[in-house]
C-alpha cells in the first residue's frame, strides 16, 4: 500500500483537489502552515495563510506547547475536538505520538466530563445522530454521509454512559472518542469509521430541561417501537455499508445483553462493554498469574458488580478455564458476584438472567467484605461504578488471605474507581497486583515503585475491530475475544512485570493492535468465518494496513 493510499489520498494525485478556503476548511486535506510554496500557488493559497512553511514537528510542537498550558482537561478536550475538526492528520500526529498523555483526554477519563457537558461544549457535529423521529427514514439518513468505505460503526444509546448513567444524545462522545482509538491504537482508517448516537430521547429529567441540551426532549422509547428502530438502523446500515461491523456501546444492561444475542449471529457485531471488557480483564489475569505464581484453574474470582462487564468477564473466564481443563461448571463455581443486594446466590428469587450462571449455593453475604471474608477470592475485580467501595478494610483482607492478591479496580470515570492505585498498594504493603480503570500516577511503598496500568479496553477493541476487518469476519466470537487475551497477556514483557505493570505501555498499543488483529484473522480463517484470503505472515500484513497520518502532497 502506497503512502498516499495509507494517507488517503486520490491515487491519481492532485487533481479535483479543492482550493483556496475550501482546503483549508476541510479537516481531512487541511495542512494549515505546513502547505508548501507550491502548494500555495497551486491551490490558491498564497495570502490566506502566513508566510512561514512550517514542518509537522514544528506544527505538533505549538499543539503540545497549547494544551499543555490549558487549565485542565476538559478544556484540553475541547482544544482536541477543535484540531480534529480543522487538520484531522494533526490531530492523530497528536494523538499516536503522545498516547499516555492524549488518551486519557480523547477517552476516558475525561471523555465522561466531557458527555455531561455535551450540549454547551458542543461546536460542530461529528457522526450521525439517528433520532426517534426519523424512524422510516435511516437509510436515506445513513447516504447523508459523505464517505462510503465506511467499515466500522460504534452506536450507542446514550442510556449507560461509563458509570454515569442516561446522558441521552450527550452519549456521542463515546462513539466518536472510541472510534478516534481504532484509528490511533490500531490504525484503522478515519473514513472508514461511523461514530453513531441512535436519540431514543432520555429519562434524566436534568438534561430534558437544561436550554443546552442537544437531543430530543422525550422518555425514553421503550418496547416494539424500540426494537423497530434498532432493527431499521441494523438493516440500513449493512444496507448502505456492506460486510460493516457494528459495536455496541454503553446501552444499558436490559438491552445490551438481548441485543447482543438477537444479533452476534447473524452480522458481524461485538457489545465492548461485555465482550471487551471481558478480554482485556482476562489478559490482566494471565498476566497477574506471571507475578503470583499460580494457575488460572485454581483462582477463585469475586466481582463487585453484576451487570454486563462482571458477566461479561465472568463467561470469558470461564471459557479460559475451559481450555485449561475444567468443565463448564466447575469453571463457572470459580467465580461470585456481588451486586447492590450483596452476595448473588442461588436463593435469591429476583435475579435477572444474566446473573443466574453465578448464583451458587451459598450462604447469603450483605455486603462486600462479609463475601470476601467468607470466599476467600484471590482476585476482586470492580466494575461496580461505585466510587471507594474496596475499602482499606477490604484490600488488608485480601492481602492477609492470599501472599500476592490481584486487585483489578475497572471502574471509570476516576471519581467512580473503587480504589485508587495508591490506597492498593499501601493498604496491601505493596502485596497487590494491581490495574485500573482510570489513569493513576507510580506508587512507591517501602522504597519499591509501581507502575499501574489502565485495564482500558483500548488494548483489545481496535485490534479486534482490524482483524475482523481485514479477514471479513461474518461473526464476532468469544473465541476471538479469548485469542485476543491471550495475544495482549503474550505482550507483557518481564520489565513490565517487574515494576507491577500487566499491561504493556501504550507506546506499543500498535504493535500490540497487530498481534491482536492476527490472532482474531486467524480464529476467524479457522473456524470458516473470513470472507478475505490472507497471507501467512498475519501481523505484518495487519501492520501493513494500517493508517499513518501523513501530509499528502498536492503540488
Amino acid at each position: 500500500m502506497s503512502d498516499q493510499q495509507r494517507s488517503g489520498a486520490p491515487a491519481s494525485g492532485a487533481s479535483g483537489v479543492p482550493t483556496g478556503f475550501t482546503i483549508l476548511r476541510d479537516p481531512t486535506r487541511n495542512k494549515g502552515t505546513a502547505f508548501t510554496e507550491a502548494e500555495r500557488d497551486a491551490l490558491g493559497l498564497r495570502g490566506l495563510l502566513p508566510p512561514h512553511v512550517c514542518s509537522p514537528e514544528e506544527q505538533e510542537a505549538r499543539v503540545l506547547e497549547n494544551l499543555r498550558r490549558l487549565p485542565n482537561n476538559l478544556e484540553k478536550w475541547i482544544a482536541l475536538r477543535a484540531l480534529h475538526d480543522r487538520n484531522e492528520v494533526l490531530y492523530y500526529r497528536v494523538v499516536m505520538d503522545n498516547p499516555d498523555e492524549m488518551q486519557p483526554i480523547i477517552y476516558t477519563p475525561t471523555v465522561g466530563l466531557a458527555c455531561q457537558q455535551y450540549g454547551h461544549i458542543f461546536q460542530r457535529p461529528r457522526g450521525l445522530f439517528l433520532a426517534a423521529s426519523d424512524a422510516g427514514r435511516i437509510a436515506s439518513i445513513l447516504r447523508n454521509w459523505p464517505y462510503r468505505e465506511v467499515a466500522i460503526i460504534v452506536v450507542t444509546d446514550g442510556e449507560r454512559i461509563l458509570g454515569l448513567g442516561d446522558l441521552g444524545a450527550n452519549g456521542m462522545g463515546i462513539p466518536v472518542g472510541k472510534l478516534s482509538l481504532y484509528t490511533a491504537c490500531a490504525g484503522i482508517h478515519p473514513r472508514q469509521c461511523l461514530p453513531i448516537v441512535l436519540d431514543v430521547g432520555t429519562n434524566n429529567e436534568a438534561l430534558r430541561s437544561d436550554r443546552f441540551y442537544i437531543g430530543l426532549r422525550q422518555e425514553r422509547l421503550r418496547g416494539p417501537a424500540y426494537d423497530a428502530l434498532v432493527d431499521e438502523f441494523i438493516a440500513a446500515a449493512r444496507a448502505e455499508f456492506p460486510g460493516v461491523l457494528i459495536q455496541f456501546e454503553d446501552f444499558a444492561n436490559h438491552n445490551a445483553f438481548r441485543l447482543l444475542a438477537k444479533y452476534r449471529n447473524r452480522i458481524a457485531t461485538f457489545n465492548d462493554d461485555i465482550q471487551g471488557t471481558a478480554a482485556v480483564a482476562v489478559a490482566g489475569i494471565l498476566s497477574s498469574l506471571r507475578i503470583t505464581g499460580k494457575k488460572l484453574v485454581d483462582q477463585r474470582v469475586l466481582f463487585l458488580g453484576a451487570g454486563e462487564a462482571a458477566t461479561g468477564i465472568a463467561d470469558l473466564l470461564t471459557a479460559a478455564m475451559m481450555a485449561e481443563g475444567l468443565s463448564e461448571a466447575d469453571a463457572r463455581a470459580r467465580s461470585w458476584l456481588v451486586d447492590s443486594q450483596g452476595l448473588v446466590v442461588k436463593s435469591r428469587t429476583e435475579l435477572a438472567e444474566h446473573k443466574r450462571h453465578y448464583a451458587h449455593d451459598h450462604a447469603p453475604a450483605g455486603d462486600f467484605l462479609s463475601a470476601v471474608e467468607a470466599l476467600r477470592p484471590t482476585a476482586i475485580i470492580g466494575v461496580s461504578a461505585v466510587g471507594g467501595t474496596f475499602t482499606p478494610r477490604v484490600l488488608e483482607a485480601m492481602a492477609r488471605i492470599n501472599d500476592r492478591p490481584i486487585v483489578f479496580a475497572l471502574s471509570n470515570p476516576t471519581s467512580k474507581s473503587e480504589c485508587t492505585a495508591s490506597e492498593a498498594y499501601k493498604a496491601t504493603r505493596g502485596k497487590a497486583v494491581f490495574a485500573c480503570g482510570s489513569p493513576f500516577d507510580p506508587v512507591t511503598v517501602d522504597g519499591k515503585t509501581f507502575v499501574p496500568r489502565q485495564g482500558n479496553n483500548s488494548y483489545i477493541f481496535p485490534g479486534v475491530g482490524l482483524g475482523a476487518i481485514a479477514s471479513g469476519a461474518k461473526h464476532v466470537t468469544d473465541e476471538m475475544f479469548l485469542a485476543a487475551a491471550r495475544a495482549l497477556a503474550a505482550s507483557v514483557t518481564e520489565p513490565d512485570l517487574e515494576q507491577g505493570s500487566i499491561y504493556p505501555a501504550l507506546a506499543r498499543v500498535r504493535d500490540v493492535s497487530a498481534h491482536i488483529a492476527a490472532a482474531v484473522a486467524e480464529v476467524a480463517t479457522a473456524r470458516g468465518l473470513a470472507t478475505k484470503t490472507l497471507p501467512k505472515d498475519l501481523a505484518s500484513h495487519m501492520r501493513a494496513l494500517m493508517y499513518e497520518p501523513r501530509y499528502v502532497t498536492y503540488a
